[in-house]
């Protein structure tokens, strides 16, 4: 079929045709929105799963739903190599800005940006990578002090009493959390603490990686008490198959039965290799339905973009012992498997190999499901390793 009217869309948190599956955690974000604007408490919102499943692709849908319903939004990413405020300070800034923009707003969120003015001058001398500036008179002895901790306790303050003023709430969408150092992140969770305690509307709607609940709880142990911990998944088979099928239906193409099932046992539900899949299918097919050949002709294509893009670029930033640790995991099957158990297939001691499994934790390429486990944080990493490294 012509791929220029390919409905998939196969991408690093590019919106699927049809995002099915999620409309629980949607409405649960919502309803928390909601609450804070009334004056009422809501836990803030951490999104935990696995690489392809979407949860960037959630979170910009959670955030683009409350800009457009007039919350105020800030949406970062947090990669591994730059500092909570320095991510943080030019958002924040321009969600002041268009508080500052409503009468009842003016004052408070002139004082907020004032005191952001503070906050960055102070974080500059304790983070090299905080470039941004404001060429605005300090809030003097508001969140200027240098320390992390208060600073941002009291800038989010400031920043919850103008939303308030202004009927909204402020909402922080942050990204790949599991990247934010534990520091930052208990000072984020302090300050958000905070907030809660004077019920200012100021909420935290993150995603990351399966880590990033235990991250949470060693930043501030009393995180889990704080924050909702959705987990999303791999999609159920009828969400799995309205998301092949829906996007096709509409373009007059129909997947047989046995094409269904073929593609939704080899993808195990996972949102992003369900757009793989129809991607190669719709590519190769001649049409008008998608029959089982089709997806037997197709699945080769569709390993090799993944094979190319989605998992060799994890891979890559890996060293050689510890592409060998991983191929070891690899060869134990899907996982989780005893830390003990990799060591031995390494023919390591344990505690040799100890760094390494926290190397590729940080690096987000395993993660702890339990005490002593290590597993994939990529789905269906353990065939790639297979068929792309020889063993041993």
């Amino acid at each position: 079929m012509d791929r220029r009217t390919d409905p998939y869309a196969p991408g690093a948190g590019t919106p699927p045709p049809e995002l099915v599956g999620r409309d629980e955690l949607i409405e649960d974000a919502e309803i928390a929105l909601h609450r804070l604007r009334n004056g009422l408490s809501a836990k803030s919102l951490l999104m935990v799963g696995l690489r392809g499943v979407g949860k960037t692709v959630l979170l910009n849908r959670l955030f683009l739903d409350a800009d457009g319903k007039g919350f105020e939004c800030v949406l970062i990413e947090a990669p591994e190599d730059r500092s909570l405020p320095a991510a943080l300070a030019g958002p924040l800034n321009s969600a002041l800005i268009r508080m500052s923009r409503t009468a009842a707003a003016t004052e408070r969120a002139k004082r907020a940006r004032r005191a952001l003015a503070g906050f960055v001058g102070a974080m500059k001398l304790s983070f090299d990578d905080v470039a941004f500036s404001l060429d605005l008179e300090k809030e003097e002895g508001v969140a200027d002090s240098g320390d992390l901790d208060t600073d941002l306790t009291a800038l989010l303050q400031v920043a919850g009493e103008a939303a308030r003023a202004r009927n909204t709430a402020l909402a922080l969408f942050i990204d790949e959390m599991q990247y934010v150092e534990e520091y930052q992140l208990g000072a984020l969770i302090a300050a958000l603490h905070r907030t809660a305690q004077l019920r200012l509307p100021v909420v935290l709607i993150g995603s990351g990686l399966p880590q990033l609940a235990g991250h949470a709880g060693a930043a501030k142990s009393y995180a889990e008490r704080m924050f909702s911990f959705p987990v999303v998944g791999p999609l159920t088979r009828e969400a799995a198959a309205k998301a092949l099928e829906a996007p096709a239906n509409r373009l007059g193409v129909a997947y047989s039965a046995e094409a269904l099932d073929e593609i939704l046992g080899l993808t195990q539900g996972y949102p992003y290799f369900l757009q793989e899949w129809g991607s190669a299918c719709w590519r190769g097919a001649p049409g008008p339905a998608i029959t089982l050949s089709d997806v037997r002709e197709a699945t080769p294509v569709a390993v090799r973009e993944l094979d190319s893009t989605f998992f060799r670029v994890r891979v890559e930033r890996t060293t050689p012992f510890e592409r060998r640790y991983l191929r070891a995991m690899a060869e134990l099957g899907p996982g989780p498997h005893r830390s003990g158990t990799i060591a031995d297939a390494l023919g390591r001691p344990v505690q040799s190999v100890a760094p390494t499994r926290a190397r590729l934790v940080q690096k987000g390429m395993v993660y702890s499901p339990a005490h002593g486990d290590t597993a994939f944080t990529v789905p269906l990493f353990d065939q790639y390793l297979k068929r792309v490294m020889p063993k041993g």
